[in-house]
């Protein structure tokens, strides 16, 4: 299967510490992952090394591994299998298409702007419908985590 890459960027009027927060921790996360699939979610600790699990609410998902965790700075998942009925498998086409992909986030900052960028493997047949998901989720990124900064700013 052919693989295609999806680079995406926006640039958010926030610390790039309130942007991590929103990439990492559940209570957001749930919010931006909606995007692809409403219910997803993650079981990681996010700590490299570590496994993590993207779930949606069916029990259906992807295995991935935390390959990279720089605080603030990047993180990157390798996809290693999927998860069908909540049962993890490695060895179907399905599995075996994702194998190897990879999704990363970088940050960096500038005068109080913290730019965000995502490079997310992706199978041709997937590209347009996920390019348009990481459209609208990048969206509710900015949307978080402005949020969250005004929050903090005020207590």
């Amino acid at each position: 299967m052919e693989n295609k890459i999806i680079k995406k960027s926006i640039e958010l009027s926030v610390p790039k510490e309130k942007v991590w927060d929103v990439l990492l921790l559940d209570k957001f996360t749930r919010v931006w992952y909606a995007e692809f699939s409403e219910g997803s979610y993650a079981e990681t600790d996010w700590k490299a090394g570590s496994k993590a699990l993207f779930k949606d609410s069916s029990g259906s998902g992807m295995v991935g591994k935390v390959v990279i965790n720089q605080p603030n700075e990047v993180i990157s998942v390798e996809y290693q299998g999927m998860i069908v009925d909540g049962i993890e498998e490695y060895e179907s086409d399905d599995a075996k298409n994702v194998k190897g992909g990879r999704e990363t986030y970088r940050l960096s900052e500038k005068a109080g702007i913290t730019q965000l960028s995502i490079e997310s493997d992706m199978l041709a047949e997937y590209f347009e419908s996920m390019s348009l998901s990481w459209d609208k989720a990048l969206q509710k990124i900015k949307e978080l985590s402005e949020a969250v900064s005004q929050t903090s700013e005020r207590a």
